[in-house]
């Protein structure tokens, strides 16, 4: 496999390119299986980009973590989603940084979207991530599959 450097993320960030959007399909999984518990919940968007995921989930009722390596992914996360409240931006490498600026009382809702793909070590961040879980709560990974992805020349 091979692994995109941080200054590739932020060069690509800075030149105004993103991913594929949040689909309707997308939306309405995460609405179905993901329901915010009685009282609010709180969840961490990992690898968030441009924010739009993070924005949604606060559309459902959620309190967002949204965080990302990519500080020209937060620039751009902030600036397109002002208006947005509930949701603070972090930056954060899940891999290499101390990740003692999320929130310490855990969450109800942890999503790697399409993110997971270029993580290192998976096993590791994904035990780290189970920790921080509340009960009852879901880790959603969301990536392209095969059949799904087009292939580059």
């Amino acid at each position: 496999m091979t692994y995109v450097a941080r200054d590739q993320w932020e060069q690509h960030y800075a030149d105004g390119k993103g991913f594929r959007r949040l689909g309707e399909r997308e939306r309405a999984l995460l609405a179905e299986h993901t329901p915010v518990p009685d009282g609010g919940g709180r969840a961490l968007d990992l690898g968030c980009g441009t924010g739009e995921l993070a924005a949604f989930l606060t559309s459902l009722g959620y309190e967002v973590d949204a965080a990302d390596f990519a500080d020209s992914a937060l620039d751009r996360a902030r600036g397109e989603h002002a208006d947005v409240e509930h949701v603070r931006w972090l930056r954060l490498d899940i891999e290499r940084d101390d990740p003692a600026e999320l929130h310490e009382d855990g969450y109800d809702l942890i999503t790697l979207r399409l993110m997971y793909p270029f993580l290192r070590d998976r096993s590791r961040v994904l035990h780290r991530l189970g920790e921080r879980l509340r009960p009852g709560g879901a880790l959603v990974v969301i990536t392209p599959v095969v059949e799904h992805t087009v292939p580059k020349d």
